[in-house]
């Protein structure tokens, strides 16, 4: 029918002719909760579309009639006095006002009291009476969602339609007897090409309805079909067929299953095996996945394909379609896999629900436990409004703290990356139309969270900007800065900020977490006996220079301040010069540098030597200058802890004399360098022990034994062979775990992260190699002949203890 032909009332047809005109206010339903108000753009029969442009926005939004429950159109002031000149042949009108009562497919009822209506091919239109300030004009029904339309006068009946039910149940059941189902068995949709071949042959097929699908399987008889279908009809819930099938027993959730995708012709997809896409992940919020217990699969063009358990639910399609305006290609999946593959599918991809971060922070080195689902609308849900106010230019918005949405959605970031115990949040903008990319690091590795319309770039960094009162304007030079985010997000976190300018005139941004938390006990650290025993007899000597080494977040800080919490007595004066603070604890007395007012790691140091310590921590020794003052202050009577990024103890000796230190006084003042480096470990929760084949335990042994001197004794024969099974051994074997990944884990295999260690000791022949100016490789040597274990070595022991891979100990040691 072409809009010529669309017979409305004169007064509505005019205005919607007129509408680029005048504008009409409008309000549009749809199957769920949602609800959009703005200006009505098009209304167009024939196409079963009407275009609205949402308050407050440019775009404007295509909505079909069978998304749609109910469109109200509001009253236009310059015409509300021409409503009483309606042409009388265009609305059934009546001398006196009628109750309505509409019955929708979802079995909601609209009422109420109304001047007139018209039944069109395309629905209902319905003029109530208004009553209040604000009532609708006009509201269209359209016919798909009918069930019944009833007008009363008084308590007497006079129109009783049910035309739109028996449409709507002609849609919905096919009474064509159906051939009997060939014996193959249902081919399993197991990836991206068998899906694709899979909805060619749908697109082929003639639909099926699921109830006669059923009777041509032979599960169910026409008879009991046809009562079915009645007691469907009178069921006010207009429960889907399949489920009432269920409920009364007539046929079991495999027979539905193998109807679905037989039948009618839905490709049948195997979960556990199908690789699903992130960004068809990112087009439905997780809230709304599990609310409706739909999974976005992939895109295909400008469609996007959901797999549900019954394909069925239209109310539910309508709401997809409603939410993501994306053309919906259901696929059938079995239910209990569905909602299972919802927590994991979107927790792979960082797109869980945001969930309630503690006030108590998780202790370092471990995962955070996950707190309570917050509400619904996440970081997801903020980057899709700000997709849809995106523009088609890159004309970037203006700067304001008051855009709520892009505030939100800093705040739910942070406070998602915190949660998921993430080190350091990477945003990285592309330059011309591409997305904004947004990751996290978590455990030590890279995993994508969020993309934001290319738009929105300047503006999220200004943002990042402001909190932590940097230059705007400047975006040619490198910045540093901190966000205090108790602030803003109620999170006892810090954040230290850097921005790099990049290729393009862009700016990419890391943000470190830094958690205020209480220290961990030596025990707690994961070094092995002989390391904690000569540990804890270095922290406790009197005074001496004492060095924690690696690379940067490998734990250096967590490391020295289990000592400090070791020899932090009533009778002993400690100080420390940090930047930042990250760890506190009572009887300690911290000090933050400031470098850019002078305030450095040197003249911190010097201002604590007037301050009668027992004992100093130095952050870092960064120069010669406080490298020069550490050792003095060890020299005069003071225990000094500090830091230096180094790859080994030996390493860290040649450094500091490379620093310009006398190699007399640092040999004398030395105590000990404990070299460390993080591993992933292994999930407790998935973890699964499987004993070593010879030849695998031979290869261990080789890369052991090729970090020791030739002379050394556990080279020789089966000695560590035999120090192996006496010390790891279960039932006269060796064993590793191995994890394949589970709810706790994301499905990595590792949750939270351990230390390896190689510990140096200071002794009279290490002294003569460092006042000798040796190598680090005659120093390597040395110290592993007096008992030393490399960071290699320490890794393979901790392997055969189970807690973390040789993948892991590989990638973060030298061989």
């Amino acid at each position: 029918m072409s809009r010529n032909q669309f017979e409305l009332p004169d007064l509505l047809q005019d205005e919607v002719l007129e509408v680029g005109q005048t504008g009409l206010i409008c309000s549009a339903d749809g199957w769920g909760e949602q609800s959009v108000e703005g200006q009505l753009i098009d209304f167009d029969p024939a196409a079963r579309v009407v275009k609205i442009r949402p308050a407050g926005q440019l775009r404007s939004l295509s909505l079909k009639f069978n998304q749609i429950k109910r469109l109200k159109i509001d009253a236009h002031p310059d015409r509300a006095a021409a409503q009483g000149h309606t042409d009388a042949h265009s609305l059934e009108l009546s001398p006196s006002t009628h109750s309505f009562l509409v019955s929708l497919r979802d079995g909601a009822l609209y009422s109420g009291i109304c001047q007139g209506f018209r039944k069109t091919e395309q629905g209902l239109w319905i003029f109530p009476k208004p009553v209040l300030e604000g009532d609708p004009q006009r509201v269209f029904v359209p016919k798909n969602g009918i069930l019944r339309f009833e007008l009363r006068s008084g308590d007497v009946s006079q129109i009783a339609d049910t035309d739109f039910a028996q449409t709507l149940l002609h849609e919905w059941v096919h009474t064509q007897p159906l051939a009997p189902a060939p014996a193959d068995p249902v081919s399993v949709v197991e990836n991206l090409a068998d899906l694709q071949r899979a909805l060619q042959r749908q697109a082929n097929l003639k639909p099926v309805p699921i109830g006669e699908a059923l009777v041509g399987l032979g599960k169910l008889t026409q008879e009991q079909l046809t009562q079915v279908l009645g007691w469907q009809q009178a069921d006010q819930s207009r429960q889907p067929l399949g489920q009432l099938l269920l409920d009364k027993g007539l046929v079991s959730a495999a027979d539905l299953q193998t109807a679905f995708a037989r039948k009618m012709g839905y490709p049948f997809v195997s979960l556990n095996k199908f690789p699903i896409d992130a960004q068809a992940l990112r087009r439905v919020p997780f809230a709304l996945a599990q609310r409706l217990q739909v999974l976005p699969l992939v895109e295909q063009g400008s469609a996007l394909v959901v797999a549900m358990a019954d394909p069925l639910q239209f109310r539910v399609i309508d709401d997809l379609e409603f939410t993501t305006q994306r053309k919906i290609l259901p696929v059938v999946s079995v239910s209990a896999e569905i909602g299972e593959r919802i927590q994991q599918a979107y927790r792979e991809v960082g797109l869980s629900d945001l969930a309630h971060a503690a006030a108590t922070p998780p202790a370092r080195g471990q995962s955070p436990r996950p707190g309570p689902v917050q509400q619904p609308q996440d970081a997801v849900q903020l980057a899709v409004e700000l997709a849809g106010d995106a523009k088609d230019e890159l004309d970037e918005k203006p700067i304001e703290q008051s855009d709520n949405t892009l505030v939100r959605l800093i705040n739910s970031m942070i406070a998602e990356a915190y949660q998921q115990g993430a080190s350091d949040i990477h945003i990285e903008p592309y330059p011309g139309r591409q997305k904004l990319l947004i990751r996290f690091r978590v455990d030590g590795q890279m995993r994508n969270y969020l993309e934001l319309p290319a738009s929105y770039r300047n503006a999220l960094v200004a943002r990042i900007k402001i909190m932590c009162d940097l230059d705007i304007s400047e975006r040619r030079k490198p910045q540093d800065g901190k966000i205090n985010f108790s602030k803003f997000g109620n999170l006892p976190i810090e954040l230290r900020v850097a921005t790099v300018p990049t290729a393009g005139g862009l700016e990419d941004v890391v943000l470190r977490l830094l958690s205020s938390s209480e220290p961990v006990s030596l025990e707690q650290l994961q070094l092995n006996a002989r390391n904690l025993e000569r540990f804890e007899a270095l922290v406790e000597r009197p005074y001496g220079l004492f060095l924690c080494v690696g690379p940067t977040g490998s734990g250096k800080t967590t490391t020295l301040h289990s000592a400090l919490r070791r020899i932090n007595t009533p009778n002993r004066k400690i100080w420390t010069a940090e930047d930042p603070v990250e760890i506190t604890q009572r009887g300690l007395r911290q000090i933050q540098v400031n470098p850019k007012i002078g305030w450095t790691f040197a003249a911190a140091l010097r201002t604590l030597l007037r301050a009668d310590p027992d004992v100093i921590m130095v952050g870092e020794i960064r120069d010669h200058e406080t490298a020069e003052i550490a050792i003095e202050a060890s020299l005069t009577g003071h225990l000094v802890f500090s830091t230096l990024h180094t790859n080994s103890a030996a390493e860290t000796v040649v450094r500091l004399i490379d620093l310009g230190v006398d190699p007399f006084s640092f040999a004398d003042s030395l105590q000990g360098v404990l070299a460390q480096r993080l591993v992933r470990r292994v999930c407790k929760h998935c973890a699964v022990e499987q004993p070593l084949e010879a030849a695998q335990v031979d290869e261990l042994l080789r890369d052991y034994q090729a970090l020791l001197p030739a002379a050394h004794p556990l080279r020789q024969g089966q000695s560590l062979l035999d120090e192996w099974m006496q010390r790891y051994a279960k039932d006269g074997r060796l064993w590793i775990s191995h994890a394949a990944g589970c709810e706790q884990c994301a499905h990595t295999g590792y949750a939270g992260r351990l230390a390896l260690h190689e510990l140096l000791c200071s002794s009279p022949e290490m002294r003569r190699l460092v006042q000798t100016r040796a190598r680090s490789a005659e120093m390597q040597h040395l110290a592993i002949d007096e008992g030393m274990r490399t960071l290699r070595q320490d890794g393979l022991e901790k392997l055969l203890q189970g807690l973390t891979s040789l993948a892991e100990v590989r990638s973060n040691t030298m061989g």
